[in-house]
């Protein structure tokens, strides 16, 4: 999580989230108290996507009040420390609601929301329900989303859920209300729940950002207090090594987007396999040119190095996050066919 420590960069909302946090619940609550639903909706979700705040932050934004406020130091906004500021001021209902718009998956109604949940998390929950009830769900959701919801319920099931809608006629409105108030209380509850990240792979994430010799040393000191928590981050955790599990595609694909000046340095520190990995996916006289800067490169420091292939790395993450390369794990469903 970043922190966040540019006074500059702040937005209205973000310097209100602030204040509020500050006072305290009591206080906050009180000015929740004053606002409508939009103004509580956006600060709340703000407040709830904060992240750290660094003192001097609070300090500029509360120059009047610096000997109170300083003391507080970081602030924190989580969603926890958002649902109990509105629960002292909003009904239990209310807070529901606003919490669900902060945490489920985007969209203005029930409709909508359902069209941004994952076709197989979405048919996990319908399979359980009543033909009836997901031939309505189906009926209300883009008819690509649906289709795809279908293929993932057992077939007979399907099946039975594609005659209910071939002789449902027009829903009635309190169908619609029972069958929306159902998804708000148990579906989008439970995947807000089950949406938290999960706090192994929160820490891999920011091991990932560290320095080599830093990571190391977080590493071996959770190995020294929980070796199963170490182990099942290490897995987790992609680093510079694991390069050697992109294919030739992926790894040209990386070498166009990689910083051209950091490239050699990258390889400067890696091991003959992985150098020879990119070297061979060049022409020859690209390899060749390569090489020679290398070697009349002469000792380079070890925090250079680890700068430039954690850049590779962070290239190599983005690109698997746009889909332009797969990232394997070297199991045997990451296996291409040709």
């Amino acid at each position: 999580m970043r922190v966040r420590d540019d006074f500059r960069t702040l937005s209205g909302a973000e310097k209100a989230s602030i204040l509020m946090l500050s006072l305290g619940e009591e206080h906050s609550a009180r000015l929740f108290a004053l606002m409508d639903d939009k103004e509580i909706k956006e600060i709340s979700t703000t407040m709830a996507n904060l992240g750290t705040v660094a003192s001097s932050i609070v300090e500029r934004l509360f120059v009047d009040f610096v000997d109170q406020i300083s003391a507080t130091g970081s602030l924190v906004g989580t969603h926890e420390s958002t649902e109990r500021l509105l629960a002292k001021v909003l009904g239990g209902e209310r807070v529901s609601a606003i919490m669900e718009e902060i945490r489920g998956p985007a969209g203005r109604t029930m409709w909508d929301k359902l069209g941004n949940v994952n076709e197989s998390v979405l048919a996990n929950y319908l399979k359980n329900e009543y033909p009836q009830t997901v031939a309505v769900v189906l009926s209300k959701i883009k008819s690509e989303h649906a289709g795809r919801v279908l293929t993932q319920l057992p077939e007979s099931f399907a099946m039975e859920v594609i005659m209910r809608m071939l002789r449902m006629e027009s829903v009635q409105k309190e169908v619609l209300d029972d069958v929306e108030r159902t998804l708000r209380n148990e579906f989008f509850t439970s995947l807000a729940r089950t949406n938290r990240r999960d706090a192994h792979e929160l820490i891999a994430e920011i091991f990932n950002s560290l320095d080599r010799s830093t990571e190391s040393r977080f590493i071996a000191a959770l190995e020294e207090r929980n070796r199963d928590s170490a182990e099942r981050i290490k897995g987790i955790m992609f680093t510079f090594e694991d390069l050697s599990k992109l294919d030739s595609g992926a790894i040209q694909t990386l070498m166009r987007g990689a910083d051209k000046e950091k490239m050699p340095i990258a390889l400067k520190g890696a091991s003959e396999t992985l150098r020879d990995l990119f070297l061979s996916n060049m022409s020859e006289r690209a390899a060749k040119l390569l090489r020679e800067e290398i070697a009349a490169m002469g000792p380079v420091r070890l925090k250079d190095v680890e700068e430039a292939q954690s850049n590779l790395v962070s290239v190599a993450k983005d690109l698997a996050a746009r889909g332009e390369i797969i990232i394997s794990d070297g199991s045997a469903e990451d296996e291409l066919v040709y």
